[in-house]
């Protein structure tokens, strides 16, 4: 039933193989991957103006020259990642730049920011595709937040059925943004050159205007940056592009950051040339759409299919951070830093712990943030920063190393990067920092428990290595221990194999007093079918029978290896036909399992008996 059920919701498992065909061109890629950073030119620009706003409309027009700023940074930021893309094939960005050339906890930090920004991403937007729900229907609006982890449930579901699926769903909404933006921005353009679009600018570039001070403009530019978060998710995906993949990564990489400069570029303006500022129920980027189309029928059509392509982009940008988190934590954990299993791929090629752990720290941070996405927004920024900073010095110390003293050309978008990354941070730490404290308190927990896992697997491996000069050891014989319950099929065949393995074979039943005539009737038949084998009874006077045989088979163990023998328990079970019909039982042989796998010297070994219908 859960085969079937699992078939249904991800697709039937597909074959391992070496080529291609599961794997994205740079169209399918660019849906995928880019629809975090694209969707963010809808909140972006506007969260600029609400800054500057704190001292009245006119100090709006200072967004042109933070714009200014922001994209010099998106320049070098695409720039640089492009560095990385070819520089680290094999995905991680941030992560393994900075875990190589500038050490383990500056890698640590860089992973341990993106998981969590991507997990901010998914609940964001999940948060962000419920409220554009519940404003369509004011009458949902209490389910709000149930809405929210439905949307990062379907997401997940989705993209546990693969790349190629998830690409082909994303194609739409992201292309139909693209498209109807570009046709938003030209339509602006064509206005202003023909003289149809009035200047209505509240101040001309350059006034001055009173009250608007440094920390005012250094906070109103740490928030527009929040724009730039997901730039650095294509470095990290670079393994699900079809071949030549450093190639295609780079070009889709340079294509996202081409529209996103001109998307940012254009509202920043046109919200400017049009004197839009927020307004209580409609945003800056759908007021630039209506004034922009106009109210002729057609405008309408267009302004409606440019608000429902926002409304879904914004929807599905939390599928970048379900494509980015899984390839960072397989890199974190090949490197032993989070569990292995984050390096297994599941039925469908994806890398299904990685989804399924994203939806799950997403759902939580919906349910404490209770949905609201003002509240998630602010620890956006210092979690996407921090990694570019690292990254960016990290690729400097790259080319340090590999060009010598000629290294200065190739770092010059790096240099600018980290400059300009670094004062992101600074600005948060200073004037954001009652916003973004969580992230100060769980990046440390996460780095402890990397370091922890870490020293796990290291141990392990020290413990299994093979080492040279160890003597075969040679046992003298075999002390088989075979649990009897009541003499059935099962305890027949597990003492009968039992025989054939052992050279000492104990039969031990736990007596609990609790009915002396079945006790009693146990014996009497163990006797009359082995009557060459004695039966040990252990008594006890309390309900358990797994502590009073563990302590038994220790103590056993302990006798069996003075004599230089192995000791072997057999657990007898019999299986069901069908697997639901296990919950009709007490799973004793599994409680005694547990018990006695924390004893040394002792191989376990279980008889299954299949039931039949």
């Amino acid at each position: 039933m859960f085969k079937k059920l699992k078939e249904i919701l991800i697709g039937k498992p597909l074959k391992s193989s070496s080529d291609d065909s599961h794997l994205l061109n740079k169209q399918q890629a660019l849906a995928m991957l880019s629809s975090d950073a694209l969707s963010s030119v809808a909140y972006g620009p506007e969260q600029i103006i609400i800054v500057l706003m704190t001292v009245g409309a006119a100090a709006t027009w200072y967004s042109v020259p933070i714009a200014a700023v922001i994209l010099i940074l998106l320049a070098a930021l695409i720039w640089s990642y492009t560095q990385v893309i070819h520089a680290y094939p094999s995905g991680g960005g941030a992560y393994l730049v900075s875990t190589e050339n500038l050490g383990t906890i500056p890698g640590l930090i860089s992973g341990g920011s993106l998981l969590v920004d991507y997990m901010l991403t998914v609940a964001v937007s999940t948060a962000s595709g419920a409220d554009a729900i519940t404003s369509a229907i004011p009458e949902l609006y209490k389910y709000n937040l149930g809405i929210a982890i439905v949307l990062a449930l379907i997401l997940m579901f989705m993209n546990l059925r693969g790349l190629r699926e998830s690409a082909a769903f994303l194609m739409i909404p992201v292309y139909t943004f693209i498209v109807s933006t570009f046709v938003l921005l030209a339509v602006g353009v064509v206005r202003i050159l023909s003289g149809s679009l009035p200047y209505h600018a509240p101040a001309h570039l350059g006034a001055s205007i009173g009250g608007v001070t440094l920390i005012l403009i250094l906070k109103a530019f740490s928030t527009g940056s929040s724009s730039l978060t997901g730039v650095e998710a294509i470095s990290n995906a670079v393994p699900f592009f079809k071949r030549p993949k450093e190639h295609n990564a780079a070009l889709t990489l340079v294509m996202m950051g081409s529209i996103l400069a001109v998307f940012f570029a254009g509202v920043v303006f046109f919200a400017y040339w049009m004197g839009l500022v927020p307004g209580h129920n409609i945003t800056v980027i759908a007021q630039m759409a209506n004034g922009l189309l106009g109210e002729s029928p057609i405008g309408h059509v267009m302004f409606f299919i440019f608000q429902f392509s926002t409304a879904l982009i914004l929807a599905v940008a939390a599928n970048t951070g379900y494509s980015a988190f899984p390839v960072l934590a397989f890199n974190m954990a090949k490197n032993k830093y989070m569990p292995h299993m984050f390096t297994a791929r599941g039925d469908r090629l994806s890398y299904s712990n990685g989804i399924i752990s994203l939806a799950a720290g997403a759902i939580v941070l919906l349910v404490i943030f209770k949905g609201q996405t003002e509240r998630l927004i602010p620890l956006y920024a210092i979690g996407v920063f921090t990694p570019f900073t690292l990254a960016q010095v990290g690729m400097v110390v790259h080319w340090k190393k590999k060009l010598g003293n000629k290294f200065i050309f190739h770092s010059i978008p790096n240099i600018i990067g980290a400059l300009i990354s670094f004062s992101v941070v600074m600005i948060l730490l200073i004037f954001r920092t009652l916003e973004i404290w969580p992230f100060f308190l769980v990046l440390p927990l996460l780095i402890f428990a990397f370091l922890r896992v870490h020293h796990h697997y290291v141990n392990v491996a020290e413990q299994l290595r093979l080492r040279e000069g160890v003597a075969e050891h040679k046992f003298d014989g075999n002390t088989v221990i075979v649990l009897v319950g009541n003499m059935t099929n099962v305890d027949l065949g597990a003492i009968n194999y039992a025989r054939s393995i052992g050279d000492y074979v104990i039969a031990l039943h736990v007596s609990t007093k609790e009915n002396t005539q079945k006790e009693q009737e146990i014996e009497t038949e163990f006797k009359s079918t082995f009557p060459d084998l004695h039966l040990t009874v252990i008594q006890t006077n309390y309900r358990d029978i797994i502590a009073p045989a563990a302590r038994y088979i220790g103590l056993t163990s302990k006798d069996a290896k003075k004599r230089n023998f192995t000791t072997t328990v057999i657990i007898p079970n019999f299986i069901p036909s069908k697997p639901w019909e296990n919950m009709f039982h007490n799973q004793t042989g599994l409680r005694l399992r547990m018990a006695l796998n924390s004893h040394e010297d002792i191989i376990l070994a279980s008889y299954n008996y299949h039931l039949k219908k």
